[in-house]
């Protein structure tokens, strides 16, 4: 079991409160740019993510060295460096295609954590494209979400997503899932989700995803 995933299933134990409605464990606020270079390709998808105070002060513990209150970046810096090695597995919950064809990424990039006022901690980094990266103009697909739905993502209500150096006429669509409704939320127990097979891609449904097309 990863890093990351060592603390999600800790904050799990803490939530087997509500056995009800097992899933998900962890509530993500994101906020995504899709950035594109010179050459007017996609060149790296950018990724802020704001997690829950119960997450964000579980995951937290004992990180204050100094013992001001405050976390630095510095101090965050373990932290972060183990989410985002860990984050792999999942394929960083990001996932982009041009039409039928898979866009793949590299390693991230240009990674921090943040504490915000209200002690919620945000997740900072880069995903740079692989050299498979669409054609100039060409639409895309940009979705974020866990094939679990161990954590939900939710796009920001404000400024959830933008086009970094993006060619003249390109435009951005934003799509968010639709919550489940009572009579499903009771069915997505804790044996419900041991009951599927690694590659259901369960969580797909609840994707937030992001649509770039070109003139």
């Amino acid at each position: 079991m990863t890093a990351f995933r060592i603390v999600l299933a800790g904050l799990a134990l803490a939530c087997l409160c509500l056995p009800a409605f097992a899933h998900p464990h962890v509530w993500v606020t994101a906020r995504s740019e899709i950035v594109y270079g010179p050459d007017g390709r996609m060149s790296a998808v950018r990724h802020a993510w704001t997690f829950d105070d119960m997450f964000s002060s579980f995951a937290s513990q004992g990180l204050d060295v100094d013992g001001d209150g405050k976390l630095t970046r510095e101090e965050l810096a373990p932290l972060a460096e183990t989410n985002v090695t860990s984050l792999k597995e999942f394929g960083f919950f990001t996932f982009s295609k041009n039409g039928q064809s898979k866009v793949s990424f590299n390693e991230p990039v240009d990674y921090w954590l943040e504490q915000t006022d209200d002690k919620r901690l945000v997740l900072h980094f880069t995903l740079p494209v692989k050299d498979n990266a669409p054609a100039k103009g060409a639409a895309l697909k940009v979705e974020v979400y866990d094939p679990t739905y161990f954590v939900a993502f939710e796009f920001a209500k404000d400024d959830p997503a933008k086009l970094v150096s993006a060619p003249d006429g390109c435009a951005l669509d934003v799509a968010r899932p639709k919550e489940p409704d009572a009579a499903a939320s009771q069915k997505l127990s804790e044996s419900f989700f041991t009951g599927l097979s690694p590659g259901d891609n369960f969580g797909a449904q609840f994707s937030n995803a992001i649509s770039v097309s070109c003139r």
